[in-house]
C-alpha cells in the first residue's frame, strides 16, 4: 500500500427508528489575530500563515499604491503568489457584480482547495473577498490583512461577510471565519483622516458597550488617535481587536440577534442604504446612529443626561457626524424611516436598537416606536440645542 494510503471501514447498520433522523454537526473555528508594527513583520507573519500555500491577492486601486501592495511583490519573489487582481475602491464595489467577477477570476486562476485567498484592504475588502472565500469551492482559506483602522478593529475580525443589495446592505452574506487576520500599524500611517476617523468609531462602539477602561483610554488620547501616527494606536488596535473576539465568540453565527456590537447600526444602516452606499462612511453613519441610540435611550430615562453628553462630546472630538446635517449626503428623515421599516420586513417584523444603560451595560429594545426614532431624528437634526441636551 502507497504511503499516503489508507483503508476506511465503516459497518453501519440499517435504520431501525422510524422518526425523524437527527443531524448534530458541530465547527470550531480557531485562528490569531496579529498585531505587528511594520510592513515587514506583516509580510513574514503572512508567509508564516500561508505554511506553503499559494496565495491570490485581492485589493482595491487605493491599495495598489500604497506600500502594502508590496507584500503581494514579496510574496512573488517567494513563489508563493498565484495571481493578484485589483478592484475599484469605495463601498459600491461591494456587490454582487464584483464577487462574480472574482469568482470567475479564481476559477480561471485554478484556485485548489489548499491554497489561499488573501484580502488586502479595507472594510469593503474583507466583506467582500471573506464572501467570495465563501461561497467558491463551498469554501476556501482566506486570510485578511486590513490596511484601514476600520477593517482593523472590526470588519476584519469576526467572520461576517457580505456584499450589498439595493435593498439593503450586506443582505447577501455568510458566517465565515478567516484563517488569520494580521494587523500592520505602519499602513495606518498612509490613511486618509476622514478614513481614520470613521475606525474610530467602530473602536468607540466597542468602548461604549463592552470597556469603560477603553472607553476612558480613548478619551485622554482622541486627539493622538484622530492623527493615527501615534504609539497610541497599538494599544487600541489590540483592545479593540480583542473585545470584538470575546463579544464573537459568545455567539459566533448570531442565533441570537440580540448582540450589543449592532450599537449604532440599525440607524447607521439605514443612513447608508438610502445615500447609495458611498458619499456616508460606514464608521460616520455609525457614529450617527449612535448618537440617535444614545437619544432615545436619554429620553426613555434609562441612560443619565451627563453620561449621554459625556459620550456625545467624545464623538464629537474624533470629528464624527453628532447632527443629521453633518453627514456628507445628509438623507430626509422620512427616507430614513422608510429604510428602517425594510430591515424590519427583512427582519421578521422585529427592530432591534442597542440602548446604553451605562458604560458597558446596554439593553436591547425592540420594542422603540416610529416616532421614537422620528423624534431622535427630529432632536438630532435641529439647529438648537435645548440646555443640558447633548
Amino acid at each position: 500500500m502507497a504511503e499516503n494510503s489508507y483503508i476506511v471501514r465503516d459497518r453501519i447498520p440499517l435504520s431501525a427508528i422510524s422518526s425523524a433522523i437527527e443531524v448534530s454537526l458541530e465547527r470550531r473555528d480557531t485562528y490569531r489575530i496579529h498585531v505587528v508594527p511594520e510592513a515587514s513583520a506583516a509580510t513574514d507573519v503572512l508567509i508564516d500563515e500561508l505554511d506553503g500555500r499559494r496565495a491570490a491577492v485581492i485589493t482595491e486601486r487605493t491599495v495598489a499604491s500604497l506600500p502594502a501592495y508590496r507584500i503581494t511583490e514579496t510574496l512573488d519573489q517567494r513563489g508563493l503568489l498565484l495571481g493578484s487582481m485589483v478592484v475599484d475602491a469605495g463601498e459600491r464595489s461591494k456587490s454582487l457584480d464584483t464577487a462574480y467577477r472574482l469568482i470567475d477570476w479564481l476559477a480561471q486562476l485554478g484556485l485548489a482547495r489548499r491554497d489561499v485567498v488573501v484580502a488586502l484592504g479595507g472594510g469593503m475588502i474583507m466583506d467582500t473577498v471573506g464572501w467570495v472565500a465563501s461561497a467558491f469551492m463551498r469554501g476556501v482559506p482566506y486570510v485578511n490583512v486590513p490596511t484601514t483602522l476600520l477593517a482593523q478593529v472590526d470588519a476584519g475580525i469576526g467572520g461576517k461577510v457580505a456584499v450589498d443589495h439595493n435593498a439593503a446592505k450586506n443582505l447577501v452574506g455568510a458566517f465565515y471565519q478567516p484563517r488569520a487576520v494580521i494587523s500592520c500599524l505602519e499602513f495606518l500611517e498612509t490613511l486618509d483622516p476622514r478614513q481614520a476617523r470613521a475606525g474610530l468609531a467602530e473602536a468607540l462602539k466597542k468602548a461604549i458597550i463592552a470597556s469603560p477602561e477603553l472607553f476612558e483610554y480613548i478619551e485622554r488620547h482622541a486627539d493622538e488617535l484622530v492623527r493615527c501616527h501615534s504609539s497610541a494606536v497599538g494599544p487600541l488596535v489590540r483592545a479593540a481587536s480583542a473585545i470584538k473576539t470575546e463579544l464573537v465568540g459568545r455567539d459566533p453565527y448570531e442565533v441570537d440577534l440580540r448582540r450589543p456590537l449592532n450599537f449604532g447600526h440599525t440607524v447607521g444602516h439605514a443612513v447608508e442604504t438610502i445615500t447609495g452606499y458611498g458619499p456616508v462612511l460606514h464608521g460616520e453613519a455609525v457614529a450617527y446612529g449612535m448618537v440617535v441610540a444614545l437619544d432615545i435611550s436619554r429620553a426613555r430615562g434609562l441612560l443619565d443626561a451627563a453620561l449621554a453628553e459625556r459620550i456625545v462630546d467624545l464623538i464629537r472630538r474624533l470629528g464624527l457626524p453628532v447632527r443629521l446635517e453633518q453627514l456628507r449626503s445628509v438623507p430626509p428623515i422620512e427616507d430614513v424611516l422608510g429604510a428602517l421599516d425594510k430591515i424590519r420586513e427583512i427582519r421578521d417584523g422585529s427592530l432591534r436598537f442597542v440602548l446604553p444603560v451605562e458604560l458597558g451595560t446596554t439593553l436591547i429594545a425592540e420594542d422603540v416606536t416610529d416616532d421614537e426614532v422620528r423624534q431622535a431624528l427630529l432632536r438630532t437634526a435641529a439647529d438648537h440645542v435645548p440646555a443640558g441636551r447633548p
